[in-house]
């Protein structure tokens, strides 16, 4: 497992000039500081005495124009180290939550992931900050404690009795607050990520008269919350006022000694006013609670990340395609579980190149899982999957995205125009090359309508549930793979919508491998080969005709359970609580 503190140090290295011109300039702010009530003990000794004290006041001007520009210059560089913290884990676990893919962060709730890459990755990233500037406190106050013995022993030993309290006080803080501070933040991941779910099906919700029973379920957290949060404030205030007793107890004593000690004339009145400023200085370290609370906060932010970060990511292979594979996907006793779940029971399929297969059976055959095991979308539990002899894990990612693309029932509309999102995956992609797919997945027709066409924003395109389908197969279209899987991307359309796109695309790849999950018996009608997934396992393959004699293929269309006779009305999806891949790679 990732070591949050690890985690953190990882991310400072990258901003390591930051994190020394913020130490550096804590150092030096420090010995200034400590350094200036002495000189103002000389100065003040000197007039009294009535000697030249032009010296040690210049000494004085020098030391806090040196406390400010390094107090200045520490400000710079921990907003700095902060944003480049912050960035670098931001950057860290977005890129394992991507790498990671559905299975990887399928434990982890949209809003939940949201919540630790915003607010987690911002209190992990203040750690080093936070570490500085304690550190910075903790440096004076040692150094004061120190002053005040060399100035007198006594005073020195009235203040020392003050650090075992402040010690166990510091110790029993952390120990509490940790696991406060965690539970705290894992409670409102857990009230964003319902909230988010929520608001995906805001209209399912609206049309079913729910919004109630819909704000008790996502509040339904919120007393845990409430309760965490008073627990937290409850051990702020009783640190706080032991504190607050402490410290005012301490100066009492360690002002009560000075004075002795000047009356007794074993110290002077410049070393007197020297007392007060290191006991001010000394006592900046029996007050660090906030330091201590955003240090907890941060360790709770840092685990959050870490638990993210530490999701297992399928090692990239180094062996390239061959160039003119014709795209045959071999599958050979290939297993997956979910849970306890048996989805595929080792399979064994092979889609010859070239071929258009379609994938039919019930919900939770495992049509889905299978689609995203060619793509390496999902790893399998048992088994290999190959492309023209090549196990996908020995493949580049450059390969095996260029060997395999997708359109998906849901397709992820990502870029700032259509255009852009038509040639998301190939960003060089020319205007005619995506005119040309458009006009291919019949979305041209509508894009004209939209208005500024295809440089039309993406937020001022309003599109049904057909429309955003047919742009999510222009962009595999634009990619232009040499195996294309469809899961169940023409669901959207109309049936008259769905034969004309099918026509339009077993023309432009006509000499690419399909795999096609299916819900309709016109798709499998289509297709070339029919694999008819039942319980994990294929229990039929063969063309449509042959298959459709088989009463229980006849009876899987008809019941409706998992495959439809019938197109489904244009609609913009809702949001779908079972996490499934829904970009077009």
């Amino acid at each position: 497992m990732t070591s949050p503190r690890r985690l953190v140090w990882g991310a400072t290295a990258r901003t390591r000039g930051w994190f020394v011109l913020a130490s550096a300039t804590a150092v030096l702010g420090a010995a200034g500081t400590l350094a200036f009530p002495w000189t103002m003990a000389r100065a003040l000794d000197a007039v009294v005495a009535r000697r030249p004290a032009t010296g040690p006041v210049l000494v004085c001007a020098a030391l806090l124009a040196l406390v400010v520009t390094t107090g200045a210059l520490q400000t710079l560089a921990n907003g700095g180290y902060g944003s480049g913290t912050v960035a670098a884990l931001r950057r860290s676990m977005a890129r394992r939550a991507l790498d990671a893919g559905v299975p990887g962060t399928a434990g982890f709730p949209a809003g939940d992931l949201a919540g630790r890459l915003s607010a987690g990755c911002a209190q992990a990233g203040s750690a080093g900050v936070t570490l500085v500037t304690a550190s910075a406190a903790v440096l004076t106050s040692l150094g004061g404690v120190v002053a005040l013995w060399l100035i007198d022993w006594r005073i020195g030993l009235c203040f020392s009795l003050g650090v075992p309290p402040l010690v166990l006080i510091a110790r029993v803080f952390m120990n509490r607050g940790s696991g406060l501070f965690l539970r705290y933040q894992e409670t409102q991941g857990r009230i964003s990520a319902l909230l988010l779910e929520a608001l995906g099906g805001a209209r399912t919700i609206g049309a079913s008269g729910t919004a109630a029973a819909e704000t008790r379920r996502v509040l339904e957290p919120l007393p845990e919350l409430s309760r965490t949060g008073h627990r937290v404030w409850a051990l702020q205030r009783d640190t706080g006022w032991q504190v607050g007793l402490l410290i005012p107890a301490v100066e009492v004593l360690v002002l009560c000694a000075g004075g002795l000690a000047l009356l007794h004339g074993d110290i002077s009145a410049g070393e007197l006013a020297a007392v007060v400023g290191y006991t001010a200085l000394a006592m900046a370290a029996l007050d660090q609670l906030d330091a201590l609370f955003a240090l907890g906060m941060s360790a709770a932010g840092a685990r959050r990340v870490a638990e993210v970060v530490d999701q297992p990511v399928p090692a990239p292979g180094t062996r390239a395609r061959p160039a003119s594979g014709p795209g045959t996907v071999t599958l050979s006793g290939v297993t997956v579980r979910s849970g306890t779940r048996l989805v595929l029971d080792s399979v064994d399929l092979v889609v010859p190149a070239g071929t258009a297969l379609a994938v039919v059976g019930r919900s939770g055959a495992g049509k889905s899982t299978l689609a995203a095991l060619i793509g390496r979308l999902r790893e399998p539990d048992a088994g290999l999957v190959a492309i023209d002899g090549v196990p996908l894990p020995e493949l580049t990612p450059r390969a095996l995205r260029a060997a395999v693309g997708y359109a998906f029932e849901r397709p992820a509309l990502l870029g700032t125009t259509v255009a852009g999102t038509i040639a998301f995956a190939r960003p060089d992609a020319s205007r005619e090359e995506v005119a040309a797919a458009a006009g291919a997945a019949r979305a041209d027709d509508f894009i004209a309508r939209l208005p500024h066409g295809y440089d039309t924003p993406l937020k001022d395109a309003p599109l049904s549930g057909g429309e955003v389908q047919r742009l999510g197969i222009a962009r595999a279209l634009v990619h232009d793979p040499a195996v294309v899987v469809l899961d169940d991307a023409l669901s959207s359309l109309d049936t008259a919508t769905e034969a004309r796109v099918g026509s339009a695309l077993a023309s432009a790849w006509s000499a690419r491998t399909r795999v096609l999950i299916a819900h309709r018996v016109s798709t499998a009608a289509r297709a070339d080969l029919v694999a008819w997934l039942e319980n994990g396992r294929v229990r039929a393959l063969g063309p449509h005709q042959e298959l459709w004699r088989l009463d229980g293929y006849r009876a899987l269309f008809a019941a409706g359970t998992g495959t439809e006779t019938e197109a489904a009305p244009e609609a913009v999806p809702e949001h779908d609580p079972h996490p499934h891949p829904q970009e077009s790679v």
